[in-house]
């Protein structure tokens, strides 16, 4: 389908800049199939998501991905943004072997990066991290000019630690801000456990532990997938029709637990509620082919692009923020919900102001066929 059938204008003062003052407190455009759409806020899911539904949340761990540093020697400067970790590794520095990993990462430099070339990024607390670019004969430039790195820290410091200490949150460029103390907890959802993500699962932001606790005691069911956000999700479009537009794979996990909580929700004439596009493509890729509405406990990579024509096979209720126009996102609600109501939906949201993207405000959608 052409990616302009998924276009919309957005006045730039309703790209919201900073979170809600509380998660749950951002508004909320409900969108049911045969009724106009009505306004209330994120905190009112518990009235809206009925009694014995299940809720899928993801619960990747955005790392501190963006990297601000030098090169060792010249002091040139240097950006990184890890995009993907690939393996784990040691590197050997005098008569120590240190732990490494080795990441995909995008990079910006005052001069080329060259293999070989070391750079160096200050942390809190004086830890330094070191990220050496793929030696000379390996795979330098990959995806359109990633490069692999490895990463390592000095003796006694604990990679992870090094890459807390030294990294920024990766905020979106079009907030058009450097990232802040308070990012470090917004831009992470209050059940992020395994990390791995560079972007933000970004609807499962507005889930406050107060809300999560509303809806338990509500009746409603909370299961979990992993999937790391990555360059799948955010990647422009640049093609004229989405049928060629090259999605990027990203890791995901649908856990056994989680494929027996959907089994009961049938069982008990339940939906499932995904929290956000992500979970999502988790669930449909692990769609059972051999019964509608179940999954199998899966793990992998997924380039799954969902558009309009895709028939849904797990998911019947959604909760996703608002999307960038020409996006996969918006191509895969629109699939969800039909892309006429979508779009009105939209132009309903600019017209009473809302805010809209990662810290924006958010969408709660049934499907077509729901009740």
């Amino acid at each position: 389908m052409r990616r302009d059938l998924f276009d919309y204008e957005l006045p730039p003062e309703l790209i919201a800049r900073h979170p809600a003052a509380e998660r749950d407190g951002a508004r909320l455009l409900v969108m049911d199939p045969s009724r106009p759409p009505a306004h209330a806020q994120v905190r009112d899911l518990d009235e809206l998501i009925g009694s014995g539904a299940l809720l899928v949340v993801n619960d990747t761990r955005v790392v501190p991905a963006r990297l601000l540093g030098h090169k060792e020697g010249s002091g040139g400067k240097v950006e990184l943004l890890l995009v993907r970790c690939l393996e784990a590794a040691t590197v050997r520095r005098g008569d120590l072997d240190l732990p490494a990993q080795r990441w995909r990462a995008l990079g910006r430099a005052s001069k080329p990066l060259r293999p070989g070339a070391r750079v160096l990024f200050e942390g809190a607390g004086g830890v330094t991290l070191t990220a050496e670019i793929a030696a000379a004969g390996g795979p330098v430039q990959r995806e359109g000019g990633v490069l692999e790195v490895l990463l390592f820290a000095p003796p006694g410091i604990p990679l992870d630690a090094a890459i807390e200490a030294a990294g920024h949150m990766p905020l979106p460029p079009y907030l058009q801000r450097p990232d802040e103390a308070a990012d470090r907890e917004r831009y992470q959802t209050v059940f992020a456990r395994v990390p791995g993500a560079v972007a933000a699962p970004t609807a499962g932001l507005h889930l406050s532990t107060a809300l999560l606790e509303r809806l338990r005691a509500r009746g409603v069911a909370l299961a979990t997938v992993t999937l790391h956000v990555g360059l799948g999700t955010f990647q422009p479009v640049t093609a004229e029709d989405l049928d060629h537009h090259a999605m990027h794979s990203e890791v995901f996990a649908v856990p056994p637990e989680t494929a027996l909580a959907i089994a009961a929700a049938r069982d008990r004439g339940a939906p499932v509620v995904a929290v956000g596009t992500t979970v999502v493509r988790a669930l449909e890729t692990a769609a059972d082919p051999e019964r509608l509405g179940h999954v199998r406990a899966a793990e992998g990579e997924t380039r799954l692009l969902i558009q309009p024509g895709y028939r849904f096979r797990v998911v019947d209720q959604l909760l996703t923020n608002f999307h960038l126009p020409q996006s996969t996102l918006l191509a895969l609600v629109a699939a969800f919900a039909g892309r006429e109501r979508v779009l009105a939906g939209y132009r309903a949201a600019i017209d009473a102001r809302y805010r809209f993207y990662s810290y924006g405000d958010a969408m709660f959608l049934r499907g077509r066929d729901a009740a």
